[in-house]
Order: structure tokens, then C-alpha cells, then sequence
């Protein structure tokens, strides 16, 4: 477009990056797994501070009932792959992005191809997408890039960051030897210790790790962005605290708090272990059901 200037584009970000932060951001690539709720809004967010590249996987199409939620979802995307209509999006906020696509998703045989040249992993797949989901994070282990995981729970968001050197994804988790439903389990259990959102769900039913489903807000999915995309800031430019899990950071619009959390061992951590005892006899009783 003749009209655009990334410069004055993106202007309003200086003051709490610098000029050549700026330029830094310009020359980044972040790969997103998930263009849905939560990846969506990781594009769009990370689009308006600037960041040039972006590595991008969904083989999803819209659907009605994802119009309480994703950023992609109206009348006129319904049907329409969400991978083409969020890349249009961030196309008309900056039509000099470098985009790479991948419609088929994440194949889990190939995620270091889809890692391939980036400086971040940004996880927006989808909550029951367990074995993409953990090829990707034990490919960004191997090749040292940094990947971050904030889970919409509630009003609120649960965040979790894997850091070169530090605890991996697997090692936290414990997903190893675990069956389907006790992998789903075991990732609610690990991604929030602290429970904020647990106190004000007034319909306990709907979630259904058996078939798969569970209430959602915006809220949830917005606040998302801004964790992780902050995050992303400080990873990409190399400025402020990172927490690296074992520690996590939940915080809960509806309950007016902000934990951090600290698990050595992750979920080998005695609440932990508790906390996925309990959820086992919940899990049982949902599948006799």
C-alpha cells in the first residue's frame, strides 16, 4: 500500500521501546501453532507491536459458535479457513509482514520445519491438541528457542514460559506414559496450580475433558494476548524478568488477583500430585457417566 509507513505505523509504541527496539521487533519471526481464540489474538497483538515475520499453522475453519471468542470469527469468515481470514487481518494492520503458511496445521513429525527460523513459539493450539502440541514444545527444546503457553481460564489467564536451558515442556507436565484423557488432566492441573478461575464457575458441567469441550470468554482469550505478547517483548528484545517454569503466573480479572506460582518437579510436585488424584475421580466418574 502507498499509504502505509511502518514507521509512523507503529509510532505509538515508542516510549516503552526505543527506536531501535523497534527495529529489532521489525526483523523478529514468532511461529504460532492455532489461529483460533488464543492464536488469533497472538497474531493481531504481535501485528500492532510491530514484530515483521511470522511462522503460522491451523487447519481449522470458523464456526458460529466461535463468535463468543476468537478475533477471526463474524457472518463473513464463517466456513472460511481461519488461517487465510487471520492473515488477512494482520495484512491490512501491516501489509509488509513475511508470512509463512501452514494450512494442513502442525504435523507433529514435522514441527522443527514449521520452528525453522524463528525466534519464539507462541502455543495457540488447541487445548485437546496434545500430540502437535507436545512435538512442538520438544522441538523448540531441542533447538533452543524459547515458547510460551497462556491458557484462557475463566476471565483470566494462566502462563507458563519454556526457556532454553531450563525445565522442559515434557519434564514439567509429565505426559510421558499417561493415556489421552489423563495427558488432557494432567495440562489443566500443571497450567494454572493457583485454581483463580475455579471458584466462580457456576456451571461445573460443561467441562467434559471426555467429549472434549468447555465454556470460554473473550475475556479470557484477550488477556491471553497481552500476557503472552508481553512475554514475547521481553524474550525478543532480551529486557526484563522471564519467569521460566517451574514457575507460572495466573492472573484472574474477575477475582481481582495475580499469583505467582512456584512447582518444582511440575506436576511430580506433592499438590500437584494431589491436585491430579482428585482430578482422576472426577475424570473416572465423567467416563462411567
Amino acid at each position: 500500500m502507498s499509504n502505509f509507513d511502518y514507521h509512523t505505523a507503529f509510532s505509538r509504541n515508542i516510549g516503552w521501546v526505543t527506536e531501535e527496539e523497534q527495529t529489532r521487533l521489525r526483523r523478529a519471526r514468532v511461529a504460532i501453532a492455532g489461529m483460533g481464540g488464543v492464536g488469533g489474538s497472538h497474531l493481531l497483538t504481535l501485528t500492532r507491536l510491530g514484530v515483521g515475520g511470522f511462522s503460522l499453522a491451523d487447519f481449522d475453519r470458523f464456526a458460529v459458535e466461535n463468535f463468543n471468542r476468537q478475533a477471526g470469527a463474524n457472518l463473513d469468515t464463517v466456513d472460511q479457513p481461519k488461517l487465510d481470514s487471520l492473515v488477512a487481518m494482520a495484512l491490512s494492520i501491516n501489509p509488509e509482514l513475511e508470512i509463512m503458511h501452514f494450512p494442513e496445521g502442525v504435523d507433529p513429525l514435522q514441527a522443527e520445519s514449521f520452528l525453522q527460523g524463528n525466534d519464539l513459539y507462541l502455543d495457540g493450539l488447541d487445548f485437546f491438541a496434545m500430540p502437535a502440541r507436545r512435538a512442538v514444545f520438544a522441538a523448540c527444546h531441542r533447538l533452543g528457542i524459547p515458547a510460551v503457553t497462556a491458557a484462557p481460564l475463566g476471565m483470566g489467564s494462566a502462563l507458563l514460559n519454556f526457556l532454553p536451558g531450563k525445565m522442559s515442556f515434557e519434564d514439567y507436565f509429565q505426559m510421558e506414559g499417561a493415556g489421552e484423557f489423563q495427558q488432557y488432566l494432567r495440562f489443566l492441573v500443571g497450567l494454572a496450580p493457583a485454581r483463580l478461575h475455579a471458584g466462580y464457575l457456576v456451571l461445573p458441567d460443561r467441562i467434559d475433558l471426555v467429549a472434549k469441550k468447555g465454556p470460554s470468554t473473550a475475556m479470557g482469550c484477550e488477556i491471553c494476548a497481552g500476557f503472552a505478547a508481553t512475554q514475547a517483548l521481553k524474550l525478543l528484545l532480551g529486557r526484563g524478568d522471564v519467569l521460566p517454569a517451574p514457575w507460572g503466573l495466573q492472573f484472574d480479572a474477575y477475582r481481582n488477583r495475580l499469583r505467582r506460582t512456584w512447582r518444582p518437579g511440575g506436576n511430580r510436585h506433592p499438590l500437584q500430585r494431589l491436585a491430579l488424584w482428585l482430578g482422576e475421580r472426577g475424570l473416572a466418574q465423567q467416563r462411567a457417566d
